[in-house]
């Protein structure tokens, strides 16, 4: 196999590669760029070294659940904040907040008091200062209402500024869920996705969130003026939230706050029915339009087949046949470079002492029989964006969770066609049907595809149709089955179409 489809294959693995690693990067403005961002001087932003809030680490008696149709939430009641929530409609998911919505302030230890269905509401008081945290929750979606009344119960003038956190990120490498953690920061003249692991601060903000693979958490305040800020409080923890303008209440006076908030799957139609420029939270890196654009065929194929798997297939066709154009010219130039190996071969040998004759007669047998070396790898350059966008796209939707195909019950997941009891090197002890099929038809494409080569070449092909196989097995193996379906998919067809360039031969 020629030198440059070498260099091709290994680039492509490359990225292969590396892409799980780089894509927690991809959600993030560089955080040298936005450190502070017109952050108005009267908002007063929790101090670096303050200690973590009462009720982070409180025991189990002191948790409360509050439960409707799509989801349960459970509240710390010391902090008034909610320590996580779980979702239900057959999706059986945990989103962590830690110590979500809390007001950070040590000294504040609440109670829940009794209040009507559909809402929790948690009391403080002391000598100066009464704050009521009344959480009222909508029936028939994600969103909510968090709506906070301070009152000054002193006979003087009572200052507050309570920074609210809106939940906690957690990047340490026990949590299955950091690499696909991340913040959002919606201001007046952009929208900012970063990877918050430094702190920052951000005047004059629209709204909040943070997300992890499927689900998110958005708080916008109902009046304006907010700063919003991103604090380490951990080496690999990190708070996201907001504070107010300074208030001064007088004695017996009180101040009323909203925020509207969605904790909720990052579904695109559902996040747009309630409040449509919090979309922004769903969001795919680099090729983000390319993304959006494949989720919506899929769900129109899913519309009308109403199968997630064969969704996949179909549009793995779609795909190809947009591509064909690319593939055919591929296919061609590699055919075209194989019937000049043999001539390549013979300068090779008779210039081996003279690398810059050898390069211009190289040249030139190009240029006479009009092939261009690099026409073959620009179609796979080409192709990688969309397989890029794909691969992010299937990895976050929510949709593929739990839905099932053929023998896979999980497209999100490895399709494990059965467990082992005991455990394999590098394989697990899990088998994964997908992966080796995959494999074993990227052989067979290889075998295919020696013909008209010379010793040397057939050698290197030989090499390559035994290591090409194996890596991507093995990069695949662990991937969700949904994305190595639409590989194995477009695999196929790249194989038919092999075999029948070669009966033209």
């Amino acid at each position: 196999m020629e030198k440059r489809l070498i260099l091709t294959i290994a680039l492509s693995l490359l990225v292969l590669l590396s892409w799980s690693a780089f894509v927690s990067k991809t959600y993030h403005i560089a955080n040298k760029e936005v450190t502070a961002i017109n952050t108005p001087a009267e908002n007063k932003l929790p101090e670096p070294s303050a200690s973590l809030p009462a009720g982070q680490e409180l025991p189990a008696s002191s948790l409360f659940k509050y439960a409707q149709e799509k989801f349960e939430v459970t509240f710390i009641e010391a902090g008034a904040a909610i320590k996580e929530v779980t979702f239900k409609n057959n999706v059986s998911y945990t989103l962590p907040l830690q110590y979500g919505l809390l007001l950070q302030d040590n000294t504040l230890s609440f109670k829940r008091e009794g209040s009507p269905a559909g809402r929790v509401t948690f009391v403080y008081s002391d000598q100066s200062k009464k704050i009521v945290k009344n959480f009222i929750f909508s029936p028939s979606d994600y969103s909510f209402w968090l709506e906070l009344t301070l009152q000054n119960l002193s006979a003087a003038p009572l200052t507050l500024n309570l920074p609210l956190v809106l939940g906690v990120l957690d990047f340490s490498p026990a949590n299955p869920q950091a690499r696909y953690q991340d913040a959002l920061v919606s201001l007046q003249e952009k929208t900012l996705h970063l990877n918050a692991r430094k702190d920052l601060t951000f005047g004059e903000v629209q709204f909040l969130g943070l997300r992890d693979r499927y689900f998110c958490a958005i708080i916008e305040p109902e009046a304006k003026g907010y700063t919003g800020f991103i604090k380490r409080i951990k080496p690999q923890q990190s708070e996201i939230g907001l504070v107010s303008k300074e208030s001064l209440l007088a004695p017996g006076q009180s101040l009323v706050q909203k925020f509207h908030i969605y904790l909720g799957p990052q579904d695109l139609r559902l996040i747009n029915s309630i409040r449509p420029s919090w979309s922004a939270i769903i969001y795919y890196g680099t090729f983000d339009f390319i993304s959006q654009i494949l989720l919506q065929v899929l769900h129109f194929l899913y519309s009308l087949v109403h199968n997630w798997g064969w969704a996949i297939v179909i549009l793995s066709l779609v795909v190809y046949l947009v591509l064909y154009p690319l593939s055919l010219k591929q296919m061609r130039s590699m055919k075209e470079m194989q019937a000049l190996q043999p001539r390549l071969e013979e300068l090779r040998k008779a210039y081996k002492d003279n690398p810059q004759r050898l390069n211009k007669e190289t040249m030139e047998l190009y240029r006479q029989h009009k092939v261009n070396p690099l026409s073959g790898c620009l179609p796979l350059v080409l192709q990688m964006p969309i397989f890029i966008a794909l691969y992010q796209a299937l990895m976050r939707t929510i949709a593929l969770r739990g839905a099932n195909f053929l023998w896979i019950k999980d497209l999100s997941e490895p399709d494990r066609l059965f467990i082992l009891p005991v455990s394999l090197p590098i394989l697990g002890n899990e088998i994964n049907i997908l992966p080796l099929v995959m494999a074993i038809g990227m052989f067979i494409q290889q075998k295919i595809s020696m013909a008209n080569t010379t010793s040397g070449a057939a050698e290197q092909q030989r090499m390559m149709m035994v290591i090409m196989p194996l890596m991507f097995g093995l990069i695949f193996y662990k991937m969700p089955s949904g994305l190595v379906l639409y590989w194995f998919i477009n695999s196929t067809f790249m194989l038919l179409y092999q075999l029948r360039i070669n009966r033209q031969r």
